[in-house]
């Protein structure tokens, strides 16, 4: 396992593991309602490379973080049923995880993961990125973004810290990393459970980014969740647990 890796552990060691993969410049606080509820089970919820404890770190990969990711629950899922929980870049991940391992999760929950390139965009990230990166230290400004991804109330402080923390070279390998990654080309032999949720308020390319992942996937559901942008577990953290603990235990979800 990658010497580097930071992650912590919660709940009952002895029960099922979850792992729970944040978004892209947040960190693992954002699964803080998910770690209360889901005390009893094996919780993990690792820092993704260059945030937070890690945001010296010069690389950042879909691939990379997998792979780290997949050491992690080889060691501490050995013999368990091993649940995979993503947001938005976590998410993208995950599905790396399952392309990886295809038969070494038992399900996952993907949730807001865009699968389809936007190539056009790529020569634009870095330019943009270092013109408006100065606008990172701004409360107000940063206000508005946390208010997009719904944790401008009690996570704000959460959010601006790590916002402030991040490199502007993490930020935009981050960027060019989510927005060229595709599914592979082959079909996936996975035996993994894949749930697929998406707010119904989000953009079209999440929306049709489902389309795509459970056309790829033999066993895999999707969920529209009414009413609701980028930021389905911690809008409304009780609705996505409990999704969550329907689909690993029972591996079904009735359409909101």
């Amino acid at each position: 396992m990658n010497e580097v890796m930071h992650f912590e552990e919660y709940g009952n060691e002895n029960a099922p593991l979850l792992l729970f993969l944040h978004g892209g410049g947040v960190g693992g606080w954002m699964w803080d309602k998910q770690i209360d509820d889901f005390s009893h089970y094996h919780c993990i919820v690792p820092t993704l490379q260059g945030h937070g404890v890690r945001r010296n770190e010069e690389e950042f990969s879909i691939r990379g973080n997998a792979e780290e990711m997949i050491d992690l629950i080889k060691e501490k899922g050995a013999g368990k049923d091993i649940h995979i929980i993503g947001f938005s870049i976590g998410a993208q991940i995950c599905l790396e995880m399952i392309d990886l391992a295809p038969t070494l999760i038992t399900s996952a929950v993907i949730n807001s993961a865009t699968v389809i390139p936007m190539k056009y965009v790529l020569p634009l990230i870095a330019p943009t990125i270092l013109l408006t990166f100065p606008l990172v230290k701004s409360r107000s400004f940063a206000k508005v973004q946390a208010k997009q991804l719904y944790m401008d109330g009690e996570y704000f402080e959460k959010y601006y810290e790590d916002s402030v923390k991040l490199k502007p070279s993490t930020l935009i390998q981050m960027l060019k990393e989510n927005m060229s990654y595709a599914l592979p080309e082959n079909r996936s032999n996975s035996t993994v459970r894949i749930l697929v949720t998406v707010g119904e308020r989000e953009t079209r390319i999440l929306k049709k980014s489902v389309k795509q992942i459970v056309e790829h996937y033999v066993n895999c559901k999707e969920l529209f969740i009414p009413n609701m942008g980028h930021g389905f577990p911690v809008a409304q953290p009780q609705l996505f647990n409990e999704v969550v603990e329907k689909w690993i235990t029972k591996g079904n979800v009735h359409k909101l």
